[in-house]
C-alpha cells in the first residue's frame, strides 16, 4: 500500500493515508514524498471527504473508518484494483509471484531493466537500495510488479495478483502459507492456477525445475512457453545460476557458460532469484550479458539480509524471513559470506501462520541451520514453542527483548554472523543489540 502510495503521488493525485505502528522504512519514505499519515482508524480522517479511499487488505469491518466509508458511500476500491484500472492496463506487466523471494527478485528485475537504460515503473513490497522509493510510475511500456497471493480486501477475497494480468510471469516457488486466508496448498495451488490460465501464449512463464509444488501447479494446465531455472544442475533446469564462495555468480543455459559477475548478494536461493529475474528481463528484449552486469551492482533490498553494521566484532543482519523456508535458506546463505564462523539466528514468530500453529515441526529444522537460534515468545501464539525446540538445546525461547539480548552479548566470538529475522520492527531490537554489542568489551 505505501507502494501504491508513491505511484499515486508521482501520478499527481494528493495522498493521505492510515495505518497502525507506522515504522521505518516504509514510512520515512512516504513523509519526504510529502504523504500525511494518520496513525490509527478513526472515522475523523475522512474530513473532508477524499474522491476515493483505496482499501488495503489489513482493514476489516467494525474499524470506525471503514464503517464510515460505508455508511457515507464515499466511493473506494482496493489497491490491486486501482493499480489495475490506471495504471496497469496501459503496460506490459511483468508479474513476480511465489512464496518466497517475491522483493528481492522484483527489485532485482526493476534494477536490470534500469541498468539497460529502461526506466520502466515498478511497485515492490519493500524498499530497494538502488532506488530512492519502493515504486516508480515509469515512462518505459514495462511494469515490474510484486504478485502476491494474499486477499485483495474485505470486500474483494480473490488472491491480488488476479488483478495485475500480467504478460510475463516468474513463479518463484510454492508453498502452504498465509493460514488465516488459506485452508490448505491446494486453495492457494488453485489461486495460482488462475493465474497462469490468463496468460497469453504470446507471454512468458519463467519456473524453478527442482519445486515439485510448482510442477504439480503447472500439470494442471500451462499455455504459454516456459523459461526453466535453478541453482543446482542436477534439477534439469535450462537456465542455472551457481554461487561460488569467491563472491562470483555463474549463469549456465544448458550446460554452457552464459557469462559471471561478482555480486553483493548470498545464498542458493538469492542465485535462483538472480536468474529468474535475468529471465524475466530477457523476455522483455534485455541481453543476458546486461542482466548479469546489473545483478553485479544489486546493493539488495532494505530488510532483505541487510546488513546492519559490523558492532564489537559482530556482523548483523536483519531480515523478512517469516516461512520455515525461508528461514534456513536464509541461514544457509549467510553461511556462505567470507569471514562468518557461527551464524546465530534471532527470531520472533509474529505471522498469523506462524501464530496458528501451521509450521509446527517445521521451525525447529529451520533455526537448525544456524549454530545458536534466540526465538523470542509472542502474546497470541497457539502453540507450544518449549516442545518444538526441546531435542535442540541450541535454541532458546526468551520471553523478552532484553534477555535475548544479553545472551548474545555474553556468548559472543569473533566471527559471529547475528541474523535477525521478522516482518515487523521486533520491539526495536536491531538498535538495542547493535548498541549493546558495540560497548560491550
Amino acid at each position: 500500500m505505501g507502494g501504491v502510495a508513491v505511484i499515486a503521488r508521482e501520478a499527481g493525485y494528493r495522498v493521505t493515508g492510515s495505518d497502525r505502528n507506522i515504522y521505518p522504512p516504509m514510512s520515512d519514505q512516504l513523509a519526504r514524498l510529502g504523504v500525511e499519515l494518520i496513525e490509527g482508524y478513526e472515522a475523523a480522517q475522512l474530513e473532508p471527504a477524499p474522491d476515493v479511499v483505496v482499501v488495503g487488505n489489513v482493514m476489516t469491518r467494525g474499524m470506525p473508518v471503514i464503517e464510515e466509508l460505508l455508511n457515507r458511500r464515499i466511493p473506494y476500491m482496493s489497491g490491486p484494483e486501482w493499480l489495475a484500472n490506471a495504471v496497469l492496463r496501459h503496460r506490459s506487466v511483468i508479474g513476480v509471484a511465489g512464496t518466497h523471494g517475491k522483493t528481492t527478485t522484483t527489485s532485482l528485475l526493476a534494477w536490470i531493466l534500469e541498468c539497460a537504460g529502461r526506466r520502466a515503473g515498478f511497485l515492490v513490497g519493500g524498499v530497494p537500495k538502488d532506488f530512492e522509493f519502493s515504486a516508480r510510475l515509469g515512462t518505459d511500456p514495462v511494469f515490474v510488479i510484486e504478485a502476491d497471493e494474499y486477499d485483495t480486501a474485505f470486500f474483494d477475497k480473490r488472491a491480488k495478483f488476479l488483478l495485475y494480468r500480467p504478460q510475463t510471469l516468474i513463479v518463484n516457488n510454492l508453498e502452504f502459507d498465509h493460514a488465516d486466508i488459506y485452508p490448505n496448498l491446494e486453495a492457494i495451488t488453485h489461486q495460482f492456477h488462475q493465474l497462469i490460465r490468463a496468460l497469453p501464449a504470446n507471454g512468458r512463464l519463467v519456473v524453478p525445475a527442482g519445486d515439485a509444488n510448482v510442477i504439480a501447479l503447472l500439470q494442471r494446465g500451462c499455455w504459454t512457453p516456459l523459461d526453466t531455472f535453478g541453482s543446482r544442475s542436477e534439477e534439469g533446469a535450462d537456465w542455472v545460476g551457481i554461487e561460488s564462495p569467491a563472491g562470483t555468480l555463474r549463469v549456465m543455459h544448458k550446460g554452457q557458460e552464459v557469462g559471471r559477475c561478482q555480486w553483493q548478494l548470498s545464498g542458493a536461493h538469492n542465485a535462483e532469484n538472480a536468474v529468474a529475474a535475468l529471465l524475466a528481463a530477457r523476455a522483455v528484449g534485455v541481453d543476458p550479458a546486461v542482466a548479469l552486469e546489473a545483478i553485479g551492482r544489486f546493493r539488495g533490498v532494505k530488510r532483505r539480509l541487510q546488513h546492519l553494521g559490523e558492532f564489537g566484532g559482530v556482523q548483523v543482519f536483519d531480515d523478512f524471513a517469516h516461512h520455515p523456508t525461508a528461514i534456513r535458506r536464509t541461514l544457509e546463505g549467510i553461511r556462505q559470506r567470507a569471514g562468518v564462523r557461527r551464524v546465530i539466528a534471532v527470531f520472533e514468530p509474529r505471522s498469523n501462520s506462524m501464530k496458528l500453529g501451521i509450521y509446527q515441526g517445521a521451525l525447529g529444522p529451520a533455526l537448525g541451520a544456524a549454530d545458536q537460534a534466540w526465538v523470542l515468545r509472542p502474546a497470541g501464539l497457539k502453540w507450544d514453542l518449549d516442545a518444538e525446540f526441546r531435542s535442540d538445546p541450541r535454541i532458546r525461547v526468551c520471553p523478552d527483548t532484553e534477555t535475548i539480548i544479553a545472551g548474545i552479548v555474553a556468548g559472543k566470538h569473533p566471527g559471529d554472523a547475528v541474523v535477525i529475522m521478522s516482518n515487523g520492527d521486533f520491539q526495536g531490537i536491531h538498535g538495542a543489540l547493535s548498541q549493546a554489542l558495540g560497548s560491550s568489551p
